[in-house]
C-alpha cells in the first residue's frame, strides 16, 4: 500500500500478509464499564456504525443477563449487518441456547482458564473444563453456531493446560480460540509466548486489557505471535482500565505496519456517536479522538504545522474524519493567530496582528483559555467591525416555582422572529431547552461543558457561567455575566451556537461541493 504522507511504514515483523479483523464489544464488555447502560436504540446506532466502518463481528451482548438484553440482541441481529453478530455465552448450555434463541450468528463461548477461575471461581477442575467445553461447542455447532472459545484469565493460567484446552475446543469444532488478557497483566512477551502456543492448533484471536497500559502492545505482539483476529472496543471504554481501543489499533496497524483494517475515515464519528451513548467523554489527550489529536497551540509548533502538516502530526486528521485545530493561548505565534482569524473572515495588516497577538498572549497569561468568541472579540475590538449575528436572543422568561420549571424565549435567527417554551430539571435546562426548540434542525448541538463562577458576593452576586457547544469536530466557548444565572446561561448558548452556525457557514462558502447535511467536522 502507499503509506500517508507518502511515507513507508515503519520496519516491523508483523507479516505483511496478514488479514487482520476485528471483533468488538462495545456492547457487551464495553458496557460493564461502571455507570454505562446502553438503550436498545443506542446499541442498535452503535452496531450499524460498525459495521459501517468494516468491523467483521459485533458481540450484541450478553443474553443470558435478562429479557430485555435478549431483545436487544434480537434486535442487533435482525439489521441486516454485514458483520457477524454474536452473544457473550458462559460455559453453560442454558447461555447457548438463550443466544440461539436471540437469532445470533455465534457465540463467545467463555470457559475458566487460570487455576484461580477453575477452582476458586466455578469450583471444578481441569478435566471438567476440558470436558465441559467439548459438550458446549459441539452442542453449539450442531445448531449451526460460529463458536469462538475464550480462555477466561489465560494470560496467568497455566500454559500446558492453555494448550490443551485450545486444542480440544478446535478438535470438537470451534472456529477460533482466544487469547484473553483478563486483568491486563501479561507484558508483551507473555502474550507473545501464549499466543503462539495456541496459534498450532488453529484461528487465534487476542482480547487485552489496559490495566497496565499495555493493550495496544498486547495486541500488536499476539498479531506478530500468529493471532489474526483482535477484540476491542470504541475509545477503550470497558471495566477498570477499560479494553484495548478499536481506533488505536486501526490506526497503528496501518500507520506502522501498513495493514489495512477499517474504514478509518468513520473513526471519529463512531468515538463521538459512543462517547454520547455512554456518557464517557473522550479524553483531552486521548490517541486518534481526542480534542488534543490534532490541537497546537505553541508559536514554533503552529508555523511548523502550517508550512507542511508532516511536521508535528503523524498522520493527516482527515484521515480519522478529524480535521487539524489551533488553539490560541500564552504560547501562541503570529502564524498561528493569524491562520485562526483567517478562519473567522478578519484580515489584519502587520501592526493590527502584533496588537491582536499581544493581548492573545496576554488573555492566557492571565490563566484564560482564548476561545475562538474571545479571538473575535479581540479581532473585532481592534479591526472596529461588528460581527454579524445569525442567532440572537431577544428575550427570556422562566419560572421555578412550580413542579416543573419552564421557561419561554424570543429569538432573532437570520431576521426571523421565533418564539418557543420548554420544560427541564431546572430553569436553566428549560431555557436551553426552549433554545433548541426555537432554533429546530440548527440546534443539532450538545452542550459539552458548563461552568459557573460567583463574580461578585452578596445575594445579588453576578455570575459568569462559561459553556461549551459541540457540533461534530467543532466547538465553542463562550462566557456571559449577569445577576441572573439562567440568562447568563442562556446568552452564553446562545452565543456559542450562533458561533457554530456562522463558522459552519463560513466553512461551506469555502467548500460549495460539501453536503451541507453532513456532520461538521472542524473547529
Amino acid at each position: 500500500m502507499t503509506a500517508l504522507f507518502g511515507c513507508e511504514p515503519t520496519n516491523s515483523s508483523l507479516p505483511r500478509s496478514i488479514d487482520v479483523t476485528f471483533l468488538d464489544t462495545t456492547l457487551r464488555d464495553g458496557e460493564q464499564m461502571p455507570g454505562v447502560s446502553l438503550s436498545a436504540d443506542e446499541k442498535a446506532a452503535i452496531a450499524r456504525d460498525l459495521d459501517a466502518a468494516g468491523v467483521d463481528i459485533v458481540e450484541a451482548g450478553s443474553a443470558c443477563t435478562s429479557a430485555s438484553e435478549r431483545e436487544t440482541i434480537r434486535r442487533v441481529a435482525g439489521l441486516g449487518l454485514d458483520a457477524t453478530v454474536t452473544s457473550f455465552a458462559r460455559g453453560v448450555r442454558a447461555d447457548v441456547d438463550h443466544a440461539l434463541d436471540c437469532d445470533v450468528d455465534g457465540v463467545n463461548l467463555v470457559v475458566p482458564a487460570s487455576d484461580r477461575h477453575v477452582e476458586t471461581k466455578v469450583g471444578s477442575s481441569h478435566e471438567d473444563v476440558l470436558a465441559r467445553t467439548v459438550e458446549l461447542v459441539e452442542y453449539a455447532r450442531d445448531h449451526g453456531l460460529w463458536v469462538e472459545v475464550l480462555g477466561e484469565d489465560g494470560s496467568r493460567a497455566d500454559l500446558d493446560f492453555l494448550d490443551r484446552l485450545s486444542a480440544v475446543a478446535m478438535e470438537a469444532g470451534a472456529d477460533r480460540v482466544c487469547y484473553c488478557d483478563t486483568v491486563g497483566a501479561a507484558s508483551p512477551e507473555r502474550t507473545a509466548e501464549v499466543v503462539s502456543t495456541l496459534a498450532a492448533h488453529g484461528p487465534v484471536s487476542v482480547h487485552t486489557h489496559d490495566d497496565l497500559g499495555l493493550a495496544n502492545a498486547n495486541v500488536l505482539a499476539g498479531l506478530n505471535a500468529g493471532a489474526d483476529l483482535v477484540h476491542a472496543t470504541v475509545n477503550g471504554v470497558g471495566e477498570r482500565a477499560g479494553n484495548v481501543a478499536l481506533e488505536e489499533v486501526a490506526v497503528a496497524l496501518e500507520r506502522c505496519y501498513g495493514v489495512e483494517t477499517l474504514d478509518l475515515a468513520e473513526l471519529y464519528r463512531l468515538a463521538r456517536r459512543v462517547a454520547d451513548a455512554t456518557g464517557v467523554p473522550l479524553g483531552a489527550n486521548k490517541a486518534v479522538v481526542g480534542d488534543n489529536a490534532f490541537a497546537h497551540e505553541s508559536g514554533i509548533h503552529t508555523d511548523g504545522t502550517l508550512k507542511d502538516g508532516r511536521m508535528y502530526e503523524p498522520y493527516p486528521p482527515e484521515t480519522v474524519g478529524r480535521e487539524r485545530r489551533l488553539v490560541l493561548g500564552k504560547h501562541a505565534g503570529r502564524a498561528g493567530v493569524k491562520a485562526a482569524l483567517s478562519e473567522q473572515g478578519f484580515d489584519p495588516d502587520g501592526e493590527e496582528l502584533d496588537d491582536i497577538v499581544a493581548r492573545v498572549k496576554d488573555l492566557g497569561d492571565r490563566g484564560k483559555r482564548v476561545t475562538d468568541a474571545d479571538l473575535a472579540a479581540v479581532a473585532g475590538d481592534v479591526l472596529g467591525r461588528e460581527r454579524d449575528r445569525r442567532v440572537e436572543l431577544l428575550s427570556l422568561s422562566a419560572t421555578s416555582g412550580a413542579d416543573v420549571p419552564t421557561a419561554s424565549v424570543r429569538l432573532l435567527v437570520e431576521d426571523e422572529e421565533r418564539t418557543a417554551a420548554g420544560t427541564g430539571s431546572g430553569p436553566v435546562d428549560a431555557a436551553v431547552e426552549a433554545v433548541r426548540s426555537a432554533l429546530g434542525p440548527d440546534a443539532n448541538a450538545s452542550l459539552e461543558s458548563y461552568h459557573v463562577d460567583a463574580v461578585t458576593g452578596g445575594t445579588d452576586a453576578v455570575v459568569a457561567v462559561e459553556v461549551t457547544m459541540r457540533r461534530g469536530d467543532r466547538t465553542a466557548t463562550v462566557s456571559a455575566a449577569d445577576a441572573d444565572i439562567t440568562r447568563a446561561s442562556v446568552e452564553a448558548a446562545v452565543d456559542a451556537l450562533d458561533r457554530l452556525l456562522a463558522a459552519e457557514a463560513d466553512a461551506a462558502e469555502e467548500s460549495p461541493n460539501v453536503d451541507p447535511d453532513e456532520e461538521v467536522r472542524a473547529e
